[in-house]
């Protein structure tokens, strides 16, 4: 049976409708864990250089002449990679309109066009340990340089140490955060082929259709994240706290960092909601109950 282009657009048409009902599904609610830990930067070219500012700047009282601050930037270049996924239809199914076993794939393909995003954030956050942010240090590090009014250079830590399974205290409140997710091209749905005219029609009898985008992530503010692979106990939690909450720019004056989120693998969940959540550890109260929240994220797993 000869297939008319008007089939071939209905075919798309529909393909495209259960895709766009694949992607816009909410599931378990974990589609868009990513979007907490990561800021998302629109891209304009096939790379994207950040001059992250050494020193966030703070307010001052304006006294006499404006005081003009050295904005010292480091490089750190983001290039977008190319991700796709292709489905096959074949011609036949086209022209016997049996096309309704295409429409489960072709969900799923946009319910994981959805999560994406997550399959690049969570894994960069977990390398934190061995991947190196805009400072020329690993992004948990104990040696990041601050320079000091004075002139001189203190090494701050964002790693606790530690040989078990990681987990992550940071400041998501920032308008940096510790990830950065760079969007040069959504994912969209489209046909492949000249449906008329391919190749690959001729050749196979197959009809292509599919997504791509380009995007890619790299590190924020180290500041914002802090990563420990210590046992996940209140006072471990509460000295990464601390510790975040003591870290001062380049002027000396204090950053504002207050942690608010503790992400952790699934096997840490239950510790990490007893720090979080439970009104007693133990046979003391805890203290720390309500001041931040759990993600056990399954993208950590």
């Amino acid at each position: 049976m000869l297939v008319t282009q008007s089939q071939l657009t209905a075919v798309y048409t529909g393909l495209k409708t259960v895709f766009q009902e694949g992607f816009m599904l909410t599931g378990s609610g974990i589609e868009d864990d990513w979007k907490q830990v990561a800021l998302e930067a629109p891209s304009e070219t096939e790379q994207e250089e950040y001059g992250f500012l050494r020193n966030m700047s703070n307010i001052r009282e304006w006294i006499g002449d404006r005081y003009l601050q050295s904005l010292v930037e480091a490089s750190y270049l983001i290039k977008n990679k190319h991700f796709e996924a292709t489905l096959a239809v074949p011609a036949d199914k086209v022209a016997d309109r049996k096309l309704a076993s295409f429409n489960i794939p072709t969900k799923q393909l946009g319910q994981n066009a959805r999560v994406f995003p997550n399959r690049l954030v969570f894994p960069l956050l977990a390398a934190g340990f061995t991947n190196r942010g805009f400072d020329g240090q690993y992004f948990f590090d104990a040696n990041h340089p601050v320079m000091r009014p004075d002139g001189g250079t203190d090494l701050v830590s964002n790693n606790q140490g530690g040989t078990g399974p990681a987990w992550f205290l940071l400041d998501t409140t920032k308008i940096i955060k510790p990830v950065v997710y760079q969007n040069r091209q959504p994912f969209n749905f489209q046909s492949l082929t000249d449906m008329s005219k391919s190749d690959h029609v001729f050749m196979r009898n197959e009809y292509l259709f599919g997504v791509d985008g380009r995007c890619n992530v790299g590190y924020g503010l180290w500041q914002t994240a802090y990563g420990s692979k210590q046992p996940l106990t209140l006072d471990n939690v509460t000295a990464a706290r601390a510790a975040m909450m003591g870290y001062k720019g380049d002027n000396g004056e204090p950053i504002g960092i207050v942690p608010n989120l503790l992400v952790v693998p699934p096997a840490l969940e239950m510790d990490a909601r007893k720090v979080t959540d439970a009104l007693v550890i133990g046979t003391d109260t805890n203290v720390m109950k309500g001041v931040m929240k759990t993600m056990a994220t399954a993208w950590l797993a």
